[in-house]
């Protein structure tokens, strides 16, 4: 009988933000795979989750693809999860999940944390329509996208690491206008989580004053 694989998410900060399901899921599938098993042992060991772990990351995926999807046919259950928030949302899944489905394997994802929604909602600006554009290129193709973005009229949603988070802010200024709305949230769910809002001069002006530590979400305000 054919395995399955499983999505599943896991807290962005708080260890108390996993799901009973998640839990049950992942003490019961066959092997689990993890972003980094050094991050995701410490979440296992809090739930006395035993089940054997193996690294499936960014640089390997595309190796190891075939192996997992040959695993699941022999009748494997296995479980997929990222060092924080939902597989495959700006982190590795998307390959597996596609060869999955292509080898007629059974794909469940368990709802769960995902760093972005908890951001687009606290930021006060609108989110009827929202596009997630996850992190912005860092050299190549990254003026073409701010300047297809800057006409983007809904509200955007990006990740940004700490130190690159000035200068998208500078180029927030520069492509979108220094009076464009920006909420940066950082921290979510951990103990110095903190949302600044304001104009893009305004937040730039607070980050450079103070500059930022640990995974942030920057969400900007359509074109009006």
């Amino acid at each position: 009988m054919m395995g399955k694989l499983y999505l599943v998410p896991t807290p962005i900060g708080n260890l108390k933000d996993i799901t009973f399901r998640a839990i049950e899921v992942l003490k019961e599938v066959d092997l689990i795979l993890a972003e980094d098993t050094r991050t995701s042992g410490k979440l296992l060991k809090h739930y006395d989750i035993s089940t054997h772990m193996q690294s499936h990351h960014m640089h390997n995926e595309h190796k190891t693809v075939d192996h997992v999807v040959r695993r699941i046919t022999n009748g494997e259950t296995i479980a997929l999860i990222s060092d924080a928030g939902t597989p495959a949302i700006s982190d590795p899944g998307f390959l597996l999940t596609r060869a999955c489905l292509e080898a007629g394997i059974e794909v469940d994802c368990l709802p769960g944390a995902t760093a972005f929604v908890p951001a687009l909602v606290n930021s006060g600006l609108p989110n009827d329509k929202f596009v997630f554009e996850g992190f912005l290129p860092v050299k190549k193709g990254r003026q073409t996208r701010l300047l297809l973005l800057a006409e983007e009229t809904r509200t955007i949603i990006f990740y940004e690491s700490p130190h690159k988070l000035l200068k998208t802010l500078n180029h927030i200024v520069e492509f979108f206008g220094s009076d464009r709305a920006v909420s940066v949230s950082r921290e979510i769910t951990k103990l110095h989580e903190e949302t600044i809002r304001g104009t893009a001069t305004e937040v730039l002006a607070y980050y450079t004053a103070k500059p930022p530590k640990g995974e942030l979400v920057m969400v900007v305000g359509g074109k009006k």
